[in-house]
């Protein structure tokens, strides 16, 4: 009998005191608002790539794989800021800071991901954290994006990948199955030449 298909995600996680940060802002706005499905703090993360359902055969090669596209990138840093929505569906909040990093990031581990086998959704990528899904998709949300609009939280520095695993069922459950450094080196510059001491050389003569 062959092994369940596992359902897995590649993330970057936002430390404690950045989640606490966001959800002081995000109380002020909830309470009026049960219509919304608030995510827990212990669920949010920065999705890189969503991977659905994989054999669990699939695993180790995948861990390979993503291993190797966290070597060639360097920690990111960070900010929440801003608000968003998906139509009525979702609300999220934005990310600045190396935005761009994060977009490369994001397409090693899909490329990745690709080279174990696993087939991963060709599309734009646009780094948010959910926060919030709505429970009727006729709801409008922009009210709570203008409520959100001009949060601003503390930066931080990802220095990690995880590949990670849900759980769905009554009470949603993430479970880490592998942890991966990024580590690529700074860019190394050029040495910088030694200001020679003494007077100019003389300009060519014509």
């Amino acid at each position: 009998m062959s092994a369940p298909a596992l359902r897995l995600f590649v993330a970057l996680d936002a430390p404690s005191s950045v989640l606490s940060h966001l959800a002081a802002a995000v109380d002020r706005v909830r309470e009026d608002r049960p219509w919304l499905r608030w995510v827990p703090a212990e669920r949010l993360h920065l999705t890189l790539a969503f991977l659905g359902q994989v054999d669990a055969g699939r695993v180790d090669g995948l861990g390979v794989r993503l291993a190797r596209a966290a070597d060639r990138h360097r920690p990111v840093t960070l900010q929440l800021a801003g608000a968003g929505r998906f139509d009525g569906r979702v609300l999220w909040v934005g990310v600045r800071g190396a935005v761009a990093d994060v977009g490369r990031l994001a397409d090693s581990v899909a490329a990745g991901s690709r080279r174990a086998g696993i087939a991963v959704e060709e599309r734009a990528y646009r780094p948010h954290l959910t926060i919030a899904r709505g429970r009727d998709p006729k709801v409008d949300l922009r009210p709570v994006v203008a409520a959100l609009a001009d949060y601003e939280g503390p930066q931080w520095t990802a220095t990690e990948v995880h590949l990670v695993r849900s759980h769905l069922g009554r009470d949603v459950r993430y479970e880490r199955l592998a942890t991966f450094p990024l580590r690529a080196p700074d860019p190394v510059t050029g040495p910088t030449s030694a200001v020679p001491s003494g007077p100019p050389p003389a300009a060519p003569t014509a």
